[in-house]
């Protein structure tokens, strides 16, 4: 019998596990980002920033919830994490490769579904994985290689204040208008991709498949929320409360 992860529903079923890994991370980093926000209406924003002592002691959400991300346990999830993407990667676009090469056009899926003819992101999930890959590794440069990075392989210079880099980041008019940009791009790619990977494992009645769209764009909204959010906050923080 050939090996069912030849066939398009074993290729879809790796990229729907390894996006809803991804799914998990980008709310939990986007919680703790959010933090932020939360430290600047509680008056702990420009305190903890300004004053070593009670940045070093952990006072403010934010620091707490970056500490918690400096932690062993994030610290081996971190290579799992990264795999998981890779994965997403390589099958996203072996997916693509293999429905041009069917059908002769680039259809990003190999079956047609319900939402496919109304939807623009089902159309360009490939498209739009470009966009976000690319800006991943511009945004690495500006938080992971100067906190993570330094510390887990001494490779930079490790910058021990978070809040100091969302403002060095967001502060820039220019680069908050790009992220905006990759927040928009990760929003379609999410909207699509939560149901697409409820329908691969089988969710696909007429019922369920009208709830987990209504789900999706709910969890992908909210995931971009507290992003959004975290950015133009970082920014106001930079720019106009200085």
């Amino acid at each position: 019998m050939p090996n069912a992860f030849h066939y398009s529903i074993g290729r879809k079923f790796i990229q729907a596990v390894s996006g809803a890994f991804l799914i998990l991370f980008l709310l939990l980093h986007g919680t703790i980002n959010f933090f932020s926000v939360i430290d600047t209406f509680t008056g702990k924003w420009g305190v903890v920033a300004a004053d070593e002592k009670l940045f070093s002691a952990g006072d403010g959400l934010f620091k707490l919830g970056c500490d918690f991300m400096s932690t062993p346990f994030i610290d081996i999830m971190v290579p799992i994490l990264a795999l998981g993407f890779i994965v997403h990667i390589i099958y996203g676009c072996w997916i693509s490769y293999k429905n041009v090469k069917a059908r002769g056009g680039l259809k990003r899926y190999e079956a047609q579904s319900v939402a496919a003819a109304d939807s623009w992101s089902s159309k360009n999930m490939f498209v739009l994985g470009i966009v976000i890959l690319g800006l991943i590794a511009f945004h690495l440069t500006h938080f992971w290689a100067k906190m993570q990075l330094p510390e887990m392989f001494g490779v930079g210079n490790f910058e021990n204040n978070p809040y100091f880099l969302l403002e060095a980041t967001f502060g820039k008019w220019w680069l908050l208008l790009i992220y905006l940009v990759w927040f928009a791009a990760i929003w379609l790619h999410l909207c699509h991709g939560f149901w697409s990977m409820f329908q691969t494992i089988g969710w696909n009645s007429q019922v369920w498949f009208k709830r987990l769209k209504v789900i999706g764009i709910v969890v992908s909204t909210l995931i971009m929320f507290l992003f959004v959010a975290t950015a133009i906050n970082a920014f106001v923080q930079a720019n106009c409360l200085a």
